[in-house]
């Protein structure tokens, strides 16, 4: 059989076949997606040219095979010819296979073949890496420490290639999503400087990120050294060869290679042996290290540790792991907690709420109501996580009486929903931390985007608002739901559904809703004003307020005052503090925080927590200590501004739904049903009126200061003479003399 390859391939150049290297199918490894073309020599693409006899660095002469690929999808846009300038020597790579439940990357036993070809590699049945990520992808290792033979242009340079980079959407700018070789680059690579010694154990990759190319790289060689200079290669264990490892079929989908043996070295080098045609040798990384513990003479700085002093929970949890984590923070302190759910997912997972006050279970009067939710998008871990550290974190310090916690459980009712859409996380968390990719996980297991999946009030709000008829024949505050989103055939959520009813059930001031892929928060409105505009400055009329709750997060976010940090994917957001309008960014029509702000009193901006979406576990101690004050000082805010009861005059109870308008923003807040309010403002005088059906309205001067809050701002109303007449009547009773006399008076001058 071997031989009738063999002349085959001495065959194919005249006759045109496209024969080359051995396939990943033949090797017994991941199919490739597209054909491969060989390239004999090291010169550019468009000459032909013989394979050289051989060269420094572990490479070797080259070995003619036939390529027999077996094709998991026809994609007819991506049927293109590989090229690759160095003919790669054949090995198996150790595994490409998906990581295990620990949100670790790692791998299943090698697939069978019924013939294993000359270099395969003896891999056992099962591997696991060890290693966490060095830090591509969270940007732990900086831009100086990434390196390249050469690159197309900067925005395609080293510092790129980081795994899940993000591009632009104009090719050609400064943040390109990936780095790519010069085409003429014939022996292109991406180099690492760990800058100490490191073991290396394995390497993810992707393709370019890009909207209008496809690039990516398909196989590659990956070397070793300790000063740069002198290099060597992973070798086949059988054979003593340079080892080749099968890369990328697609853009996104990220593929993990365990090297053979693990490396002790300071840098490591990927060299791309094949890519497709008509495009570039393109990629996105992760390095897989573990850092060497000793250094007996003492050459390198000490590696910085990550950690946290607080005796917490730093792992990644699944849906069974974060119900048991509540159940123990509950028993932990029963007195200020309570678990309960506000509905299911598609899947039947119940949505899980940790309430957290001095009163659990109940309304106190005059006590604000806050919330933080999380893994609205499931893939995006880190503020699923965050939020189970900190209801562990104040559980502790109230048991320790920690002061400023003491106060926050004394004076607030906390609400702590980790998980809005559990089963995208749990489709994440098969995954892995490094394997689940930019998408996967994000939607909810019917496809919904969830961040796009309330109702959009902005529309109806806006084209009264046009006619003239806000506020007084349409309401600036609590727009109903239109009808078409309560049909049962709506396209609705069950996830979403609930946390309506959640949100109409309790009477809340002040959220945040914790995301991850960028760092930056952003506030309503998130929806631009302008119809099918991509992104446009759409500010609310609490502008004021919701800059100052996002610069109180941002302002208070290590990560995000760190002067020297990058930007993490195609936009820098240091140059706005880190602080930016949501339709300014990008148009989200049917957004939770613009939902939040007009079908309630609640005012809610999103957190976009981390560059890495999902960072490895290792990295949890390190991300609570960048947002641990940032979570605590933004729960605080709840008392920025006045508040206070409105009563009725002669029985001292509350009003219910009585409406709060603040003079010269246009729009109001309502009471609870106890009658209290909560109305945040940044410091200044205002006119603020309170008013109630069947009751005279009242206006009052309120000033908030720079002080710590609220400013009380109490209100007692009386009713009209029509109210008490209806009262009266209803009861049985005779009118009152005096009640009678107003009433013939009021008459008389209308007549």
């Amino acid at each position: 059989m071997w031989g009738l390859l063999l002349a085959l391939a001495a065959f194919a150049p005249a006759v045109g076949l496209g024969l080359g290297a051995p396939s990943a199918s033949v090797l017994g490894l991941a199919p490739a997606a597209t054909t491969e073309a060989p390239v004999s020599t090291p010169a550019p693409r468009s000459s032909p040219a013989q394979p050289p006899a051989g060269k420094e660095n572990g490479t070797s002469e080259q070995h003619i095979r036939i390529r027999v690929i077996r094709k998991k999808k026809v994609i007819v846009k991506k049927r293109k010819k590989l090229i690759r300038p160095i003919p790669p020597v054949t090995a198996t790579p150790s595994t490409t296979a998906r990581p295990s439940t620990t949100a670790r990357p790692s791998t299943t036993a090698r697939p069978s073949t019924t013939t294993s070809p000359v270099g395969a590699l003896d891999i056992p049945e099962k591997q696991e890496p060890g290693c966490p990520p060095l830090g591509l992808e969270s940007l732990r290792v900086s831009d100086n420490q990434l390196d390249a033979s050469s690159s197309q242009s900067f925005g395609l340079g080293p510092h790129r290639g980081r795994l899940n980079i993000q591009s632009g959407l104009e090719d050609g700018d400064l943040f390109d999503g990936a780095w790519c070789a010069e085409e003429q680059d014939v022996e292109p690579w991406l180099q690492v400087d760990a800058r100490h010694p490191t073991r290396f154990s394995g390497i993810i990759t992707q393709g370019r990120n890009s909207i209008w190319r496809y690039d990516w790289v398909t196989s590659y060689k990956v070397q070793f050294s300790n000063d740069s200079r002198t290099w060597w290669g992973s070798k086949n264990r059988s054979t003593g060869m340079d080892a080749v490892f099968p890369a990328n079929s697609d853009p996104e989908t990220p593929v993990l290679n365990l090297l053979p043996e693990p490396q002790v070295a300071r840098f490591i080098r990927l060299l791309p042996q094949t890519w497709l045609q008509g495009g570039a040798s393109c990629l996105r990384a992760e390095i897989l290290a573990c850092p060497v513990s000793a250094d007996p003479n003492s050459l390198f700085p000490e590696v910085p540790m990550l950690g946290s002093s607080d005796p917490l929970d730093f792992r990644h949890h699944d849906y069974k792991a974060m119900r048991k984590l509540m159940k123990q923070v509950n028993e932990q302190c029963p007195n200020i907690t309570r678990v309960y759910s506000i509905g299911k997912s598609h899947q039947g997972l119940k949505l899980y709420v940790m309430e957290m006050s001095d009163q659990p279970g109940e309304h106190e009067l005059g006590e604000p109501e806050v919330r933080y939710v999380a893994g609205m998008h499931g893939n995006e871990a880190l503020g699923r996580e965050l939020l189970l550290l900190l209801m562990q974190f104040l559980c502790r310090e109230f048991l320790r009486g920690d002061p400023r916690v003491t106060r926050l459980l004394t004076e607030t009712r906390i609400h702590l929903l980790p998980s809005m859409n559990p089963d995208g996380y749990e489709t994440a968390f098969r995954r892995g931390s490094e394997m689940v990719g930019w998408a996967e996980g994000r939607w909810n297991h019917q496809g919904i985007d969830l961040n796009h999946n309330f109702a959009d009030l902005n529309t109806p709000l806006w084209e009264a608002e046009d006619d003239g008829l806000v506020p007084d024949t349409v309401p600036n505050h609590h727009l109903p739901l239109p009808t078409y989103y309560t049909l049962p055939n709506a396209t609705v959520a069950p996830e979403t559904r609930a946390v309506i009813r959640w949100m109409q059930r309790i009477p809340f001031v002040l959220s945040a809703n914790l995301h991850g892929g960028e760092l930056v928060v952003s506030y309503p409105f998130d929806m631009t004003r302008t119809p099918w505009a991509a992104r446009e400055l759409t500010p609310t009329p609490d502008e004021a307020v919701f800059r100052w709750l996002s610069t109180v997060y941002a302002g208070t976010n290590r990560v995000m005052q760190d002067p020297d940090r990058r930007p993490c994917h195609n936009q820098d957001f240091s140059l706005y503090g880190n602080v930016i309008n949501g339709a300014d960014w990008h148009t989200v029509p049917g957004s939770m925080n613009d939902f939040s702000y007009l079908h309630t009193n609640c005012f809610e901006v999103t957190v976009e927590l981390s560059c890495d979406k999902f960072p490895h576990e290792n990295e949890l101690p390190q991300e609570w200590e960048n947002n641990k004050d940032a979570l605590l000082t933004y729960l605080e805010q709840v008392r920025m501004g006045i508040a206070g009861v409105v009563r009725d005059k002669d029985t001292e109870l509350g009003i219910a739904d009585a409406v709060i308008a603040v003079d010269g923003i246009n729009h109001d807040v309502t009471t609870a049903w106890g009658g209290d309010y909560w109305r945040l403002l940044t410091p200044g005088d205002y006119m603020v009126t309170a008013s109630a059906e069947g009751y005279h309205t009242v206006t009052r001067s309120c000033r908030v200061t720079f002080e710590e809050g609220p400013v009380p701002c109490n209100f007692r109303l009386t009713k009209t003479p029509k109210q008490r007449l209806r009262e009266l009547l209803a009861a049985g009773a005779k009118v009152p003399p005096d009640l009678r006399r107003r009433l013939e008076r009021l008459r008389g001058q209308k007549n």
